[in-house]
């Protein structure tokens, strides 16, 4: 069993506890807790993951606390959903309100990696049930009747039997007297008797959003507020040796220009100018056209992609320095094998390209450093500012707002550090704002991989040999952030002779966690090489895949369960119409891969013109995330929106590096994709007798290979480098 099966369904029951109390003026308030024994037993993280935090106001208003940053993957709404169901009330109802971070009454402040619905599906039901139950006890003691003769409806208790009936409003400050039912006794809802989980919800903020009012951190503003930029060295890692401060502060508009020094962590306070005006346009303009600083580069400087490449080459002629996983012999059934196939394949470094800047609003008052931040990791900001600036945590009071797209950018806080360490040097507040060319030229990158793959397949058609020796960056056997791979990674377990090598190539570049880490590049990769053992077996791509999947062997542990794969991909095939005659030059191709315990396979149609210009001309998604899709209208949203990022990754981007430093820029040539290039995305979602699990990263590795492999139905050609704009597709 997983974690996050641990800390979902029926294994939770005893492992958390209710906190209720009154409210004054009326009210219950209703907080979720883990058990400390339990939460002895687990990571930081997974202790941190689950908390509710609901009240019912005395005029019927329930208010659910949103605990965790929203940065556009719906958790604001759908975890209140489940508690609202359980609750039974009406949607209508419910008020959503973002917390800060506040450690002491709330756990887990953090969004990423698809935790969200696994670790919270059942807490967050249990925490409505609960409440539920303890309204009945109160409406039951006031009438004198037995708690089963009760029931609830649309946030009213009713005795059909008198005809009574009571408001939860009414009932609530009677009903946090009432003693906390046990875990185990809760009556939970079955699927049927849903009113709110598995309907469309439109997002809490949406309008908002729409009309434009200040939810995101860009948005903040605040009296007297100055605004600020902060200028590093384009080369990562380098220190300020000088700067023209005293010419940048007589600019028109500044009102301070000054250095910072900073550490050797990229993801902290790294060494820069400061320049404060009274708005951002003045100290941009003051830094682009008046700042001059001296640099002390350092030894990245010496890096380059063209430099990464060619060492990647040459490692592939070197025995691996570690093997990470061997099954059989792999090199005695290659040489064996009736069809052997040898490919090398490279993935670039990518950046995240949110749409909102890194940005973040300070203040430093009465001894308080306060924060209005677009942070995935709040917490974890907190903490590194404190450690930065030599403030205790208590000191330190830290605002969500919402983010405006992040896909584990934001699990890093440069920029919220930044910010106060700006701040600790003025008496006003202020708002430090990134250029596109700061968020594109500052990034923590979406690894590079180098995969120099051999595989085997018998005259019956087998897969029984693979060899993949996997160049990647790190130091040592350590990778660097995001640029590893599982022992466990398809198709281990799916051949019998298996060997996972790798090599490393030290890495001053920063990277991290871009939305599906490592399964992002490494499914182009994978699912790619798959298509060709199976065109040179001849075989049927999504038939040599399902007899692939069949195959399975050994026990499961972390990787994928080829029996849930079987069906989505099947699906997958049967919804596009697989095997259906296409016009020329237009193909289907098909791909799937298990990442953050999703199961996604996917069709996609393209088609070149004699001319070489791709379409993509539609997708077709299937996933299974278990039993219950909490809200439909978001996972489309969800899955269709990953869909196209993979889309939109495969075609144009990428960021290299010369001279240790970022060459992109902007979006001119950093090309994201277009309105007018997306395609129809069909998605669906067959459900299994697993726990549900998340949505915000696992549609998107297999779109990459799908479009490659639907390329070469189209045309013969093999895509093995991305992105895909850099081939001649005639």
């Amino acid at each position: 069993m997983t974690r996050a099966e641990q800390l979902s369904g029926k294994q939770t029951s005893r492992r958390f506890f209710l906190q209720v109390s009154a409210l004054a003026g009326g009210g219950m308030l209703i907080g979720l807790k883990l058990d400390p024994a339990f939460a002895a037993t687990l990571t930081p993280e997974e202790a941190d993951a689950l908390t509710a935090f609901i009240s019912i106001s005395a005029d019927d208003v329930v208010t659910i606390m949103a605990q965790n940053p929203e940065i556009g993957q719906g958790i604001k709404t759908m975890l209140p959903m489940l508690i609202a169901d359980e609750l039974d009330v009406e949607w209508s109802a419910v008020r959503v309100e973002q917390a800060g971070l506040d450690t002491d009454k709330y756990r887990g402040q953090f969004a990423g990696g698809s935790f969200a619905t696994g670790m919270h599906y059942m807490p967050m039901r249990q925490a409505g049930a609960t409440g539920r139950a303890m309204l009945v006890a109160a409406a039951a003691q006031e009438w004198g009747v037995a708690a089963g003769e009760c029931e609830t409806d649309a946030g009213v208790v009713h005795h059909r039997p008198s005809g009574r009936h009571a408001a939860y409003g009414a009932l609530a400050s009677a009903a946090a007297t009432m003693p906390v039912p046990d875990a185990e006794s809760l009556r939970l809802k079955q699927p049927g008797e849903f009113n709110i989980i598995g309907t469309d919800v439109p997002g809490v903020d949406n309008y908002k959003i729409v009309t434009g009012q200040p939810l995101y951190g860009i948005d903040m503003v605040l009296p007297d507020m100055l605004y600020a930029v902060y200028e590093k060295c384009p080369v990562f890692g380098g220190k300020l040796v000088d700067a023209n401060l005293d010419e940048v502060a007589a600019s028109p508009g500044v009102e301070h220009a000054f250095a910072l020094a900073g550490g050797d962590s990229l993801r902290g306070l790294l060494d820069g100018v400061a320049v404060v005006a009274d708005n951002w346009w003045a100290a941009k303009a003051a830094r682009e056209r008046v700042l001059r600083i001296n640099w002390a580069e350092g030894p990245t400087a010496s890096q380059s992609s063209e430099q990464f490449a060619l060492r990647a080459s040459q490692l592939a002629q070197l025995p691996a320095q570690q093997t990470l996983h061997a099954d059989g012999d792999a090199d005695a059934a290659l040489a064996a094998a009736e069809h052997v196939v040898t490919a090398d394949y490279f993935y670039p470094f990518i950046s995240h390209a949110p749409l909102e800047p890194q940005n973040c609003t300070a203040h430093w008052h009465d001894g308080i450093m306060e924060i209005w931040a677009p942070s995935q990791t709040p917490e974890s900001g907190r903490r590194l500012v404190a450690e930065t600036l030599g403030l205790e945590q208590s000191q330190i009071r830290i605002h969500l707002t919402r983010i405006g797209g992040g896909f584990g950018r934001r699990l890093s806080n440069d920029y919220m550090v930044e910010a106060a360490a700006i701040a600790k040097e003025l008496p006003v507040p202020v708002k430090l704002l990134w250029t596109r060319e700061d968020d594109m030229r500052h990034d923590f990158y979406r690894p590079a991989g180098f995969h120099f793959l051999e595989g085997g397949v018998d005259a019956d058609g087998n897969l029984v040999g693979w060899h993949n020796h996997f160049v990647s960056f790190g130091d040592g056997e350590r990778f660097a952030s995001s640029a590893s791979i599982r022992a466990s990674e398809f198709p281990q377990r799916f051949v019998p002779n298996y060997r996972l090598d790798a090599s490393m190539i030290p890495l001053g570049v920063p990277t991290g966690a871009l939305r599906a880490p490592g399964s992002n590049g490494i499914a182009f990769a994978i699912q790619s090489f798959i298509d060709e053992l199976a065109h040179a077996s001849g075989q049927d791509p999504v038939q040599f895949r399902l007899r692939l999947l069949a195959s399975g062997v050994g026990e499961l542990d972390r990787g994928m369960d080829g029996t849930r794969m079987i069906p989505v991909l099947e699906r997958v095939a049967e919804k596009a119409g697989w095997g259906r005659t296409l016009p020329d030059r237009t193909g289907m191709g098909v791909a799937f891969h298990y990442s953050h315990r999703g199961y996604f396979a996917e069709v996609v149609q393209a088609t070149v013109s004699t001319s070489g210009n791709l379409t993509v001309d539609e997708i077709w998604v299937v996933g299974d995330i278990g039993r219950q899709i909490i809200n439909p209208l978001n996972a489309e949203n969800q899955t269709q929106g990953a869909t196209l990022d993979g889309i939109s990754q495969a075609l144009a981007q990428e960021i290299t590096i010369e001279g240790g430093r970022t060459q992109q820029s902007n979006f001119h040539d950093y090309v994201l994709l277009r309105m007018s290039q997306a395609p129809p995305v069909h998605v669906e979602f067959l459900k299994s007798d697993n726990d549900p699990t998340g949505l915000g990263e696992p549609a998107l590795p297999p779109a990459p290979p799908a479009l490659c492999n639907a390329i070469f139905a189209a045309t013969g050609k093999r895509i093995r480098s991305l992105p895909i704009s850099r081939h001649e597709l005639t």
